[in-house]
This record gives structure tokens, sequence and C-alpha cells, in this order.
């Protein structure tokens, strides 16, 4: 896969965490990678030259790419281990079993130590696990240390040795973080509910924790020992900050299918998750059709058919959002209303939903899948209905923004091969033009642009789009002659209402077909540069980044202009009052000093 043939679907890639699968011409895994944002991480790939011949190699292999959204960058390193060990990829590192990984282990024995390992040993004990890393680990441990009262030490508290008074307690007795086993001072039915809020923060079921802490601290205030109250209140605080639960691992879940269904008008959308022994190993994303107004448990049902077959499902559990007719042998269906599982379908329901909003972006953007063949094609329409001496595989579009007649900006936009080009978007910040002046900023924006490519011996595009009609157009036209770029590039003006195309020195405008590809392609770009420069015009409003230009006025402040804003509503119509209508609102004197600054020639 080209830097250019990926660029095209760069924006379809998410920027939440995940999972990132490669594939080959022959639909073969070549690779499985995580990533804290999915779209980053990939582009990184397409982005510069490895020395690694391997990464090269792998690079140039891909003809595929997909990915599973996630809810963190643990889970989508669990996931991403899951998937290499169940699929072992040729350019992954050959992983041999999970005891690379830190556990948590609960001993197996009396008043059970709590620690990290790296070696499962089958000795009885309970391992809480496997963790992404040494850190995240320790970090658990230090959290459980400081809200639940268990013993570090390695005596062998036995009830015999326990009963004959052998050990003292330690310093950390005194210091409140132990009860005191080893001297009988805690029973062992008190350690056991301090493991099992243990297994639950790491759950995260917090919901019993906080009860019993709760509990607590209501006695030790009836009991008037308030400082041990405020040690509990403080636990409850910081308990109520804390978030760990992992939906990616967890061996209980087991081998099951998770299905959720998104339906708008005839269409509906249905995501697969296939879990096995608690990790998922596929996601899919499906799109049907519906002909006879069918309903959701008819569509659902269906489509559990169909991908278990596809994909030879062994799971004898389903996890779906709603009951439906299954009748299926030996298959348990469950609908979740709360825990993991129903955490598991959460997640099922997110994937289906961002696969939804950027088929939807496509559709707007009618970036629906085209072969090579299919989008040439339709630039060599474009180039036969606008006459042009080149193929357009690189088109760029100008177009200018103001709000209520103040804050000029432009936006431009390229598109290569017939797809956003987004790295070579550009913004610009009108510098030589005062007020609202369209013909002069779209004159400076398009200077600016092409001096630099051609200062940096850069290729023009083929075509050029002035969003705006003949006047824009006649401006942008003036910096290209003083650039010298007559006849290397082709410019033409897109009127904003009736979609007609003006070229320079013509009297009749170039009306397109309604439906014609050329004309689908102009309107995907011209919409593509408005939603740009539209978005980069907000975020300056929301910044403050504009000075409003009655500020230049001396003798005016805040609370007047304020005052005309409020009235009059744009800086535009203020210009266009009289003396009388100001002084109306704010009084002759100041009315006269806005009237005579904007009849002050330009530059004065």
């Amino acid at each position: 896969m080209t830097q250019a043939e990926f660029a095209s679907i760069a924006s379809t890639i998410p920027l939440q965490p995940g999972i990132y699968k490669y594939y080959d011409g022959n639909n073969d895994l070549l690779y499985v990678g995580k990533a804290k944002s999915l779209r980053k991480r990939v582009s990184s790939y397409f982005s510069k030259t490895y020395a690694n011949y391997k990464t090269h190699e792998l690079v140039q292999r891909i003809r595929k790419i997909e990915f599973t959204i996630v809810n963190s960058e643990q889970d989508a390193f669990l996931l991403e281990n899951s998937l290499i060990k169940n699929f072992q990829p040729l350019f992954n590192i050959n992983l041999k079993d999970d005891k690379s990984y830190p556990y948590i282990v609960i001993k197996n024995e009396p008043f059970p130590r709590v620690f990290f390992t790296r070696k499962k040993i089958n000795d009885g004990s309970q391992y809480l696990g496997p963790y992404t890393s040494v850190g995240k680990v320790r970090e658990l441990l230090d959290f459980i240390k400081q809200n639940i009262q268990l013993r570090t030490c390695k005596l062998n508290l036995t009830k015999g040795n326990i009963e004959k008074k052998k050990f003292k307690v330690c310093l950390e007795y005194h210091l409140g973080n132990c009860k005191g086993p080893c001297e009988g001072l805690q029973s062992l039915n008190d350690y056991e509910e301090g493991l099992q809020q243990l297994k639950n923060i790491l759950k995260g079921n917090l919901g019993p924790v906080i009860q019993q802490f709760k509990a607590d601290m209501q006695e030790y205030v009836q009991a008037l020992e308030f400082e041990k109250a405020m040690i509990i209140k403080k636990k409850l605080e910081h308990l109520q900050e804390y978030k760990a639960s992992s939906t990616i691992v967890n061996e209980r879940t087991g081998t099951v299918d998770i299905f959720s269904i998104l339906e708008e008008d005839d269409t509906a959308y249905v995501n697969y998750l296939a879990v096995s022994n608690g990790s998922i190993v596929l996601t899919k994303t499906i799109i049907l059709k519906k002909k006879l107004d069918e309903s959701a448990e008819e569509v659902l049902s269906f489509s559990i058919a169909q991908l278990r077959n596809t994909f030879n499902s062994e799971a004898t559990e389903i996890i779906i959002p709603f009951a439906v007719d299954y009748p299926e042998v030996g298959i348990i269906v469950t609908v979740p209303r709360a825990g993991d599982k129903k955490k598991l379908l959460e997640l099922s329901e997110k994937n289906v939903n961002y696969f939804k909003e950027e088929l939807r972006k496509k559709k707007l953007l009618l970036l629906e899948d085209k072969t090579a063949v299919e989008v040439n094609n339709v630039l060599l329409q474009l180039q036969k209905d606008l006459q042009l001496s080149a193929l357009p595989v690189n088109i760029e579009c100008f177009d200018n923004s103001n709000f209520q007649g103040s804050y000029p900006v432009s936006a431009m936009v390229s598109f290569k091969n017939g797809q956003p080009s987004k790295n070579d978007y550009r913004r610009f910040n009108v510098k030589t033009v005062q007020g609202i002046n369209d013909f002069a900023t779209m004159a400076e924006v398009v200077f600016r642009r092409y001096k630099r490519l051609t200062d940096e011996q850069k290729t023009l595009p083929q075509l050029i789009i002035i969003d705006g009609g003949k006047g824009q157009l006649s401006a942008a036209m003036e910096s290209i002659k003083k650039l010298n770029l007559l006849g290397k590039t082709t410019l033409v003006g897109l009127a904003k209402n009736e979609e007609e195309l003006f070229f320079t020195g013509d009297t009749e405008s170039l009306k397109l077909p309604w439906d014609s590809e050329s004309l689908k392609l102009i309107r995907r770009i011209r919409d593509e540069v408005h939603r740009f420069g539209i978005t980069f015009h907000r975020n300056l409003r929301s910044k403050g980044s504009f000075k409003n230009e009655l500020e230049q006025v001396d003798g005016i402040g805040k609370a007047t202009i304020d005052q005309l804003l409020k009235k009059y509503k744009s800086v535009k119509n203020i210009k266009e009052k009289s003396i009388e209508e100001l002084a109306s609102v704010i009084g002759a004197s100041k009315g006269k000093i806005i009237t005579d600054y904007f009849k002050k020639p330009a530059g004065t």
C-alpha cells in the first residue's frame, strides 16, 4: 500500500485506542498491533522511511487494514496479545505463553498474602490478571494497601503458631496498615472480608466495598471515634476516583458470541464480537438492507446465524441486547443487565455506532468504495467536461469565511485522485486586507499559496476551484498572473447557489448535469472546503483569537461595543448607520467618533 493509497483511507481510522490488523493481497493476516490512537499509530507506518527491511517489507505487502475499538490502552494490549497468540501473524513476535505477564497472587496459606508475581505455580493459589505492566500491578497493590488492611509479612500464620504467641505485631500494625492477625487480633473471617473487597476492587465492582466502608464509618461516628471515621471517609473518596475493570480478559466469561444491532430506516448494522476463553479474537460489522420491513428481532436472528456460520463459531452462549427467537439447539441466549457481559455488549455497541458514523461521513462526502479504474473514469469525465489540458489528479479549492461582517479568514482543501488529502489542507489568517473584502482576500491567499509552491519548486494542481463566482475568480486570476503561472494550471469559479462554473473571460457559465459524476466530485470538494473553513473560523472565535474592528476605535470601550452589537448584530450593519441612528443608542459624541473612523480612507 502506497502513501497516497493510505491517505485516501486515513480519515476513516478512529482516534480511539484499539488494535489494528494488516492483511496482504491474499487476505492473509500479516501483523497485529496495539495503539493508544489507532489513526496516529497506523499513519506512522506510511509517513516515514524505515531502515528496518522487515518493516519496509511489511508496509509493501499491506493491502487491507482492519481495526477494533476498545476502552483503554490496557485492553488494547491484552487483545493484541490474544490475537497474536491465536493467529501467529507472519510479522509479529511469537509469544510463548502468559508467564511473562505480571499477576497479582492471593497465596494459598492461612491469612493469605497478596503480592506481585511473574510465575504461575500450581499450588492452589489464586492468580488475578494478567496485567499490562509491572508498574500497573504495583499501582494496584499500592491502592489496595491504602484502602484494605492485609498483611505483607512472610510469617507462617498457622493456628498453632498464633495460639503459641510466636509472633509480635510490627510497625505496619501501628501504622494502621494491618490488623495484627499474627497476635490473634484479627479473625480469619474478618481477613477474608478484606480479600473479598480486594477482588471486588480489581474487578471494578466498587459498590460492595463502598457500602462496607460507609457502614464502618457510621459505626465509628456512633462510637464518637471521629479520627477513624475520617480515615474511612478519605478511603471512600479514594475509591470514588478509582477505575479498574478490563472487558477484554476475564476467564469467567469463557467462550461467547456478542451481537449488537443499530437500525436506520431500511438499513441495519450488526456488530459481532467473538470471545474465546475470555479474550476477544474477532470483530465484524455487517450491513443489511431490509426488504419487507422486518423487525429488529428478525434481522438480528438472521444475522446471528449468518455470522456464526461464516466464522465457524463454537460458542454455546450468545450475548445480545434483547431476546430473539434463535432456534439453534444447545445455545444459551443471554440479555445482560449488568456485570462483565453487559460491558462486552456495550463494547460491541460502541463498535457498531462508530462503524455507522464513519459510513455516514463517507456518504456525506460520497466516499463509498470505488476502484482505481472508477476514480480515474470520474477524473477523465471532469477533464472532458471542463476541457482541461491535463487529468485533474490534484484539485485545490478556496473559500472565504467571515462572521457577521467581520473576522475574515480563508481555507483551502486539496483532493488527490478524487480523495481528500488532509495533509495538504491549509488555513489562512488574512494579513493585508482591511475589513471585509472578499475579492482582495481571495487575491491574497491565492498569491500566498502558489508563491510558496513555486518557491519550494512543488507541483501545481491541475485544477483550482474558487468558491464564489466571477468576482473572486478574477481576483484569484490576478494573483496567478503576478506569479507568471498562466497556462500552468486552470482556474474555475463556482457560483455559491446555482452550482454554475465560470472561466475567466467567458460570458456564459457552464452547467454540468445535476447527477453527473463530475459535478458530484465538485460538490464534494466544495462541501469539504466549507466544513473546513467553518471549523477553522469557529475554533478561532471560541479561542478569542479575533479582534473586533470596533476595538480599534479610540474613545470607544467594550461596554459601548457590546451595546452596538446587541442592537445592530454586526460591524457591517454598524458601518451603514447614520450618526443620528448611532447617537440614539450610544449618544452623539460616541456616534460621531465611530462614523468619523469608518469614513477615513484605508491605511490612514
